[in-house]
């Protein structure tokens, strides 16, 4: 049976012996006024079309007294806001953030949300993401599950009850009880999110076989209680889910998020329609504000034939189609450990979502649950002036999002030239001026003084 998260650690792994090193490091200059003229920018219905001006990192309403980068855009190019990733966890250790920070912000991902990692590893990571050339990410250090729960399989070398309990990565809770006398230690973790594993917990006769063991997750009563802990605290809970089951009692708990639309993947060989979500289910979370990370992208990893991937494909088109008919609020994430946001997109993008709202989801709705206390994804004055610029209109070629001609990250140019990062804050080259004028000649004395001759008249 194939899990995804042993697979993701399998390829990190492998790559840790065969990936060759990481190009030249995006570099940032300093933070840049800019004019933007005859610009094209999506907004999340559309393409607009006008002038934008940035100064001091942020977009502003007119031009700024001085303009370090002058561009004329000719209406040809696009620009977008940044993508985001809701789900992965690549960035999460020094390891991951050396293979994979770079890609993020080559492929155009500035912000990302690192759903399992253990504090000792996160603090490792978190002054490398505090720089200007680096993607903006949000961890979870509190990733709890059962003492025979996901991902323990994956995540230890021989998975027993012993070797469980011995490892500090993920914390182990089998009831409300040990929720409460534990709650304490769990604070500790720090953060501001809680991540809870529900896997197929609708199957509580799955407990107690060697072949499930570290694949299982919390009973719906002890991730109720977790829920109402964190909440009770501040903080906000992220719920794992597999089945149509799982995501019901990840609402019932109470969860904010909802990790993975129910059919990302079939572990267990079930018939597709336990992944089904009910047109209640679907209600419900919208009316309690749960978003949903859609992940369909991992699915791939799982390298299933054509026929059973066709069924899964069918109840992902019908559970995105259920969730947005109700007004769920949809979040993109890949889960995928060698990929980023991008990977989603197409994903999405193939099950025939909307082109104008996938756009959206990942340029605003995405960053801005990322990340609630900042301006993200707006053009408008005020907003951080992050964004791409692309060849051309990525609603009527999604491919254009694969090709970013230039990188922007709070009004600072990405670049890997070091020498042009250095020296973008000294006046340049505008492609936005007209060709100036030759200078006209000198005149000779005797012109100078016929030229003068009248206005002394005048004075007179």
């Amino acid at each position: 049976m194939r899990f995804l998260t042993a697979f993701l650690l399998l390829a990190c792994g492998l790559a840790q012996a065969q990936t060759p090193p990481p190009p030249q490091p995006y570099q940032a200059s300093d933070p840049l006024s800019w004019e933007l003229k005859n610009a094209r920018w999506f907004d999340g219905r559309a393409i607009q079309r006008g002038n934008l001006y940035v100064e001091n990192g942020v977009f502003v309403a007119k031009k700024p007294a001085k303009v370090n980068r002058k561009m004329d855009l000719r209406g040809q190019q696009v620009l977008i806001n940044p993508l985001a990733e809701a789900h992965n966890h690549n960035l999460q250790t020094a390891w991951g953030w050396g293979q994979f920070a770079q890609a993020y912000l080559d492929e155009g991902v500035f912000y990302a949300a690192m759903l399992c990692g253990d504090p000792a590893g996160v603090a490792e990571v978190k002054p490398l993401a505090a720089t200007p050339a680096a993607p903006d990410v949000s961890f979870v250090t509190a990733c709890i599950t059962s003492s025979d729960g996901y991902p323990l399989a994956a995540v230890l070398p021989e998975p027993t009850p012993a070797a469980a309990a011995a490892q500090q990565q993920i914390v182990l809770i089998d009831s409300p009880e040990q929720a409460a006398q534990q709650w304490r230690a769990i604070k500790a973790r720090g953060g501001t999110w809680l991540r809870i594993v529900l896997a197929h917990s609708e199957r509580p006769e799955l407990r107690g076989q060697p072949q499930h063991f570290g694949r299982l997750g919390l009973n719906p009563e002890t991730a109720a209680a977790l829920t109402r802990l964190a909440h009770a605290d501040g903080k906000r809970v992220v719920a794992h889910a597999e089945s149509a089951a799982d995501f019901e009692a990840a609402l019932a708990a109470g969860a904010d998020v909802i990790a993975h639309l129910p059919g990302y993947a079939n572990t267990l060989d079930e018939s597709p329609e336990r992944f089904a979500l009910s047109e209640a289910a679907a209600a419900r979370a919208a009316r309690q504000r749960t978003a949903v990370i859609t992940t369909t992208a991992a699915t791939a990893l799982f390298k299933l034939d054509a026929g059973p991937l066709a069924a899964l494909r069918e109840v992902q088109k019908a559970n995105l189609a259920r969730l947005q008919a109700a007004g769920v609020q949809l979040l993109i994430g890949s889960d995928v450990f060698i990929g980023t946001a991008r990977a989603e997109l197409r994903s999405l993008d193939e099950l025939g979502l909307d082109r104008t709202t996938l756009l959206r989801l990942a340029t605003q709705d995405t960053p801005r649950a990322l990340f609630p206390n900042r301006r993200l994804g707006c053009f408008e004055p005020g907003c951080e002036a992050s964004f791409l610029v692309l060849g051309g209109d990525p609603i009527a070629d999604l491919a254009q999002v694969d090709m970013p001609q230039l990188r922007v990250k709070q009004g600072r140019l990405l670049t890997r030239l070091a020498e042009v990062a250095a020296s973008s804050s000294q006046a340049s080259t505008s492609t936005a001026d007209p060709p100036k004028k030759a200078a006209a000649k000198k005149k000779t004395g005797k012109a100078k003084a016929q030229s003068k001759a009248p206005s002394k008249a005048k004075r007179r």
